[in-house]
């Protein structure tokens, strides 16, 4: 999902701590790898670092390769694994890849570029292969993740997937469990006390919905997922209709073929049309008939991802 956020507060902390840093960017790839163009790697002079471009194989030449640019004060760009000097190195995929190491001397670029992934801002980092130089801006259109003119690299970022879950039972927790550990924050909205107690120390937030109608706490950007998880329907009309009406990549929410109909009924019947109505992925998941709660969670969640690299993996 590319979330670059732990990578981009690792090196906010290190520089609090007076460490000095590297930002490694994964530039192109020939033939198969593990990473994306635009991933990101982050390491400190006392051998500490956070993110990756492979399952374990090339990141101690990584990390020592940073250290020296760190101690050079100079960037350098290099390739690991196929048509690579580096002959001890090779990618298991039988690929390569083309790094880019900057040292880090500004802080403040990098608090600002940690901002704009926490306010969930599309940017642009602007790397340059002969300078030290690191510039972010607003995003510019692209349709690559990462674009090279003569010595600069624009390297394009959008938001991670975020998922809000609007429900309540089990499904609710299991898909929290399950989002957070892949790494994909969670919201929920819920009219049971008990489920907002249940996912509270794992959801980034969790609310009490006191009625079913349209609320400001639902208000999902465009990579946004608005998951539907209502046993008792008579809750989850006027909420469908404010998520279809949003700018969410992904509206989805469980329930039968026959139940589904039913609902496209209460929903035409408070003025959403069938364009909007078109939008949802219902019934909801990869898995058909997916019963239990961990299955369903587990079936909504692929789909999630699926739609998400669908949608904006080209360049995400």
């Amino acid at each position: 999902m590319n979330n670059i956020l732990p990578i981009f507060r690792f090196l906010k902390s290190a520089a609090e701590t007076g460490l000095k840093t590297a930002l490694v960017t994964l530039t192109a790839v020939t033939g198969a790898s593990t990473r994306n163009p635009g991933a990101h790697m982050a390491v400190a002079e006392d051998g500490s670092f956070s993110g990756s471009f492979s399952g374990g194989c090339v990141e101690a030449a990584v990390v020592s390769e940073a250290l020296d640019v760190i101690n050079s004060g100079k960037p350098r760009e290099i390739r690991l694994g196929a048509g690579s000097p580096y002959l001890d190195i090779r990618l298991p995929c039988g690929g390569g890849i083309d790094l880019l190491f900057t040292p880090i001397l500004s802080d403040a670029v990098i608090s600002d570029i940690f901002d704009r992934i926490e306010s969930r801002e599309p940017f642009t980092i602007i790397l340059d292969s002969e300078s030290t130089d690191i510039r972010c801006m607003a995003q510019i259109a692209n349709k690559v993740a990462v674009e090279r003119a003569g010595t600069e690299f624009l390297v394009h970022h959008l938001p991670a997937a975020r998922v809000v879950i609007l429900g309540h039972g089990p499904s609710v927790e299991s898909l929290v469990r399950l989002s957070v550990s892949y790494g994909i924050d969670c919201d929920v909205l819920s009219p049971d006390p008990g489920v907002i107690d249940n996912v509270r120390n794992f959801a980034s937030t969790a609310e009490l919905l006191k009625t079913p109608d349209a609320t400001p706490l639902l208000d999902p950007d465009p990579w946004t997922a608005c998951i539907f998880y209502f046993h008792d329907h008579d809750w989850e009309a006027r909420l469908m209709k404010q998520a279809l009406s949003s700018p969410a990549f992904y509206i989805g929410a469980m329930g039968s073929h026959k139940t589904h109909a039913v609902r496209q009924k209460h929903l035409e019947d408070i003025g959403v049309t069938g364009q909007e109505f078109a939008r949802m992925v219902a019934p909801i998941g990869l898995i058909p008939s997916s019963r239990d709660p961990a299955t369903l969670a587990l079936s909504t969640l692929a789909q999630v991802v699926e739609c998400y690299h669908g949608h904006f993996g080209h360049r995400a």
